[in-house]
């Protein structure tokens, strides 16, 4: 099992696992039309955010594959939690995972969506164990698109119109990063 030494923390962000009292600032997310834009769900109900935030409250942990992580991103000079970050463990055979974020917008365009992804694929590589982690996002999402490469990630694959969504077909693109090119990337730093 893995489970955080809680919380994460980085130069600015404290990633912790989710808490009943995140209700107010994850429904200030998860209600968001330009948040769920490029999502699977349309903007959540307060009564849909409180079921995800009680799934996520129990997200602390990867114990085997299909499991993820699912933590709060707290801005550590105000305590405000912004949004979340996920490492989902993929496959145990192939050692592969892949890291999510959403923010909400009134944070977007300072760094935070890179610095808590960097934060969980460094604990993907360093303490689970992967080879590979992966990016997915819609083809659309160019604001994604920019901290995926940020991290050093590579566009691997354009999947065009491979999902029905929301009422159109939608393009997919998938990056990714190995283990040993992740090392190297912060040696070089």
């Amino acid at each position: 099992m893995f489970t955080p030494d809680f919380p994460i923390q980085t130069e600015r962000l404290l990633l912790r696992p989710f808490e009943p009292g995140d209700f107010d600032e994850l429904l200030a997310v998860e209600s968001r039309a330009e948040v769920a834009r490029f999502l699977y769900h349309e903007p959540r109900t307060p009564e849909e955010t409180r079921e995800v935030l009680e799934r996520r409250i129990r997200l602390t942990s990867l114990t085997d594959e299909g499991d993820t992580l699912s933590l709060a991103v707290v801005v550590r000079a105000t305590g405000t939690m912004i949004g979340d970050c996920m490492l989902h463990w993929s496959s145990r055979q192939h050692q592969s995972g892949e890291v999510g974020f959403a923010l909400h917008p009134d944070h977007h365009g300072r760094g935070y969506a890179a610095e808590a992804a960097r934060a969980l694929v460094d604990y993907g590589f360093s303490e689970v164990g992967l080879h590979r982690i992966i990016g997915r996002l819609e083809a659309r999402n160019f604001a994604s698109a920019r901290v995926l490469e940020k991290l050093g990630m590579r566009r691997e694959a354009l999947l065009i119109e491979n999902e029905f969504v929301k009422g159109e077909w939608q393009s997919e693109i998938v990056y990714a990063i190995l283990e040993r090119e992740w090392r190297a990337l912060q040696f070089d730093m």
